[in-house]
């Protein structure tokens, strides 16, 4: 009887390489990989080089060079002796405004006219198919003309506010005006302040704000702590235990606990001279932009929930009203949350493009940071490279973090295959 035993290994041999067919993929990948890094090495060392030859090397330094130009919208303290970065960070709070506040409304408005447009009522679905045409079909810039100059022709002048018969008058028990230079709200005040904190000495942060945010998401965890267990009383017995209370109590007590600590109240605006005074100034260039770039990506977000919506089989519609639920119960409780694995992906594609195209508010006025680092900056210093160098890492860092939390969330609600 004779035993079998495994041939001998090849010793490895350079020349493998090129002819074994195991390793020559990897020996072209590594050879490309370094052909294009040297490609680039040269790019780069070319340019430093012509840039040296101009008398331009490239430096940051101007960065803290005074701005000397002022920004109409901010959320932090800024005049026109602040240094270039403050300014550059002033335009990135900006953006992030009108990215947070765009997404936050076009999804509402997604979420509606998609849910609508599949409406058997044969009105509301023609006119829902009308919007997300007619919003989808003209470029987002005309949208944004087209808000700005409406509500610079149609809004009231603050002296309509003013005289014995004014004909206009402020909304909300004289809280909020709105007026062709913008629209004014309360004023969040405290009479106990914490202070700031400075960063980088570029900036400041509200240590008040800190601590709302703490209390807040403290809170949010907390409920989501009490959920849990309630889950597993749930599991382990059978019977679920009533917490909407307790959660209730922790996501609310907290914040305004602090917000009493702190001495909220509310700064109205007041018409002064020729203009009203006080209260936060929301100018409109922010609303134009705000509210065109949540209608025209609220179209395109309707699509993407019409196509998740009909991606669920009718089978589940079905076993839903057989379980005795009504129309809104089976939307909100059974399809909605099969859905969102098919709504999500193109969600987060829509997120990036209406950050992105937040960058059209020099067109309206609106300083952010490409108004700022990327225009007015770029301008005056003569830093071009520098310049758009920075503005397409900020831009490239606030895409990737979108999409990580969007991802994150996708694998969070994705359905779990046994």
């Amino acid at each position: 009887m004779t035993a079998l035993t495994d041939p001998p290994k090849e010793s490895f041999r350079l020349s493998m390489l090129i002819y074994d067919t195991r390793y020559r993929s990897m020996t072209i990948q590594v050879v490309a990989l370094m052909g294009f890094m040297l490609l680039f090495a040269w790019i780069i060392s070319n340019t430093l080089q012509n840039l040296s030859a101009l008398g331009k090397p490239v430096d940051f330094g101007f960065l803290f060079e005074p701005a000397g130009y002022d920004i109409n919208q901010r959320l932090i303290e800024y005049n026109s002796q602040d240094t270039h970065l403050r300014a550059a960070f002033v335009g990135l709070l900006n953006t992030l405004l009108v990215a947070a506040l765009g997404c936050a409304l076009a999804t509402i408005l997604g979420v509606i006219i998609g849910v609508l447009r599949l409406s058997h009522n044969w009105i509301v679905a023609r006119l829902m198919t009308v919007y997300i045409e007619a919003f989808r079909n003209v470029p987002v810039l005309l949208w944004i003309v087209l808000v700005m100059a409406i509500m610079i022709e149609t809004m009231p002048a603050p002296r309509e506010f003013r005289g014995e018969n004014p004909t206009a008058s402020m909304l909300f028990g004289d809280s909020v005006a709105i007026t062709n230079r913008g629209v004014y709200i309360p004023e969040p005040l405290f009479s106990r302040s914490l202070g700031d904190i400075s960063v980088f000495g570029a900036f400041d942060i509200s240590l008040d704000l800190i601590a709302f945010l703490v209390a807040l998401f403290g809170g949010i965890y907390a409920s989501k702590l009490v959920k849990r267990r309630a889950d597993r009383i749930q599991a382990a017995t059978g019977e679920r235990p009533t917490t909407w209370h307790i959660r209730l109590g922790l996501v609310v007590i907290p914040p305004v606990a602090v917000l009493i600590a702190l001495g909220f109240y509310l700064g109205y605006p007041e018409l002064k001279g020729f203009n009203f005074k006080g209260g936060i100034h929301m100018r409109n260039s922010l609303i134009a932009l705000w509210l065109a770039l949540s209608l025209y990506t609220a179209a395109f977000i309707a699509e993407a929930v019409r196509a998740g919506i009909l991606a669920i089989s009718k089978g589940q519609t079905e076993a839903a009203y057989a379980l005795g639920l009504s129309r809104s119960q089976t939307m909100n409780l059974v399809i909605l949350p099969q859905a969102a694995r098919v709504i999500i992906p193109p969600l987060i594609s829509q997120y990036l493009n209406l950050t992105k195209n937040s960058s059209l508010a020099i067109a309206v006025g609106y300083m952010d940071i490409t108004g700022t680092l990327g225009g007015i900056t770029m301008n005056q210093t003569g830093r071009e490279l520098e310049s758009i160098l920075l503005l397409m890492a900020i831009y490239l860092s606030i895409s990737l973090s979108i999409s990580a939390v969007m991802n994150w969330y996708n694998k969070r609600v994705k359905l779990v295959e046994r």
